[in-house]
């Protein structure tokens, strides 16, 4: 069996800004204490919800090390390291692997994009010169590039690489991976409004964006699928699936920051250009959700 690092809801933590775009440094260790007290499985560093995009590789490294020093081990840590160039993908993941991050969350390349075969023996490549859990990230709506679940079979004969991030969209899809690769790759739901489907087809749970704000009810959610007890996760589903999609209703993660900053767990709402905030009738939306839930 392979390390698949975690099984429940692994958080994509966001990363908060003051209005000139540094970091907030005192304010990512209550986010990382939030999450592990709350009930996260694991922390997902410098993800898409992360805003690594915008980071310089000195900020990459030095968050990753912030979060892997303030997590001491309780949770594992997950580094996105994934780029479209895959020299530099291995450069920065060997890096995050000497700051002791546990896995790597390798997204595919966007843009420049590639073939199925270009994905199989790029992937390949980084996972054996790196020699460490990788996660894949497939999220076309982004890179507009798939993983096919042939493609899936022929990476997951890779020791290293064990498990995905799928944010495909296509549950059929999904379930044909899971399917064909049986044990030899984990399948994370990469939506948190699919993450009942995905694990209750024999996924291991989630990375979610949902989860910076209720790290426990997504843990419950997903465990209560994995364990077959469909009423109480479909109960939790129905209870939230509107906030799951309201945290949607911008680009991701300006909504996610608008919600932290309205609960009052984080002190601003920023995020760096080219993202902005939300409208102003967006952010209303936002309150009436929250408010809802009985958030604020």
């Amino acid at each position: 069996m392979k390390n698949t690092i975690f099984t429940g809801v692994g958080t994509a933590l966001v990363t908060p800004f003051d209005q000139r775009g540094e970091i907030l440094w005192d304010e990512l260790d209550k986010l990382v204490e939030l999450q592990i007290s709350g009930g996260a499985d694991a922390i997902i560093a410098c993800g898409t919800t992360g805003e690594a995009a915008t980071m310089s590789s000195e900020e990459h490294l030095k968050t990753i090390r912030f979060i892997v020093e303030r997590a001491k081990g309780r949770v594992p840590v997950v580094a996105g390291t994934g780029s479209n160039d895959t020299r530099f993908c291995v450069d920065l993941s060997l890096e995050a692997k000497a700051l002791g991050v546990e896995g790597l969350l390798l997204v595919t390349p966007y843009y420049n994009k590639t073939s199925q075969k270009g994905l199989m023996e790029s992937f390949h490549y980084i996972a054996n010169c790196v020699e460490l859990p990788c996660i894949l990230y497939n999220v076309p709506s982004r890179t507009g590039c798939n993983i096919l679940p042939a493609t899936y079979l022929a990476l997951s004969k890779n020791p290293y690489i064990v498990a995905t991030k799928e944010a495909n969209g296509d549950t059929a899809s999904v379930a044909r991976t899971i399917a064909l690769c049986g044990d030899d790759l984990a399948v994370y739901s990469g939506e948190d409004n699919q993450a009942l489907a995905i694990t209750a087809l024999g996924g291991k749970g989630v990375i979610s964006v949902f989860s910076n704000a209720l790290p426990k009810q997504m843990h419950d959610l997903v465990c209560a699928a994995a364990a077959g007890q469909l009423t109480a996760a479909q109960q939790l589903n129905n209870q939230y699936i509107d906030l799951m999609d309201g945290f949607f209703m911008d680009v991701n993660p300006i909504p996610i920051k608008e919600a932290l900053w309205q609960m009052g767990v984080i002190s601003t709402n920023f995020c760096r250009m080219p993202l902005t905030t939300m409208p102003e009738e967006k952010q209303a939306a936002m309150t009436a959700l929250l408010k809802k839930h009985g958030l604020i």
